[in-house]
């Protein structure tokens, strides 16, 4: 064999190699945008159905501490009960919030980020 045959495979090996590296990184930034938009295209859905629960709650809270005021015959009696609750709430949440809000929200990022990899250990 010659010496330029042996300098022309090295050749098309490397060419090769570059293809299949920058094959990869373009696949890794595909990945990226896909778990990067699924990530926000779901916070996004969450903080949607988030404003629409806090009209609910906002109304519905309204409509109990005038009810409440109504049977009490002060209204200002009812919105000092709800009010109560929400303070109360509030502790529950703030005392609780590792275990409530951190935890299953790393959780459910972490799943979402994690998806296609254990879609695929599942199918090895």
């Amino acid at each position: 064999m010659k010496i330029q045959d042996e300098f022309k495979k090295i050749e098309e090996t490397a060419e090769h190699l570059k293809s299949y590296v920058n094959i990869k990184i373009a696949q890794l930034k595909l990945s990226a945008a896909e778990k990067t938009s699924d990530v926000i295209s779901l916070f996004i859905a969450k903080l949607l159905v988030a404003v629409v629960f806090f009209f609910f709650i906002f109304f519905g809270s309204s409509a109990l501490a005038y009810g409440l005021g109504d049977y009490f015959d002060k209204t200002w009696l009812g919105f000092v009960i709800v009010a109560g609750f929400y303070l109360l709430a509030g502790l529950v949440i703030w005392f609780g919030r590792e275990k409530l809000l951190r935890i299953p929200v790393m959780n459910a990022i972490l799943r979402r980020l994690f998806i296609n990899e254990t879609k695929e250990d599942e199918e090895n």
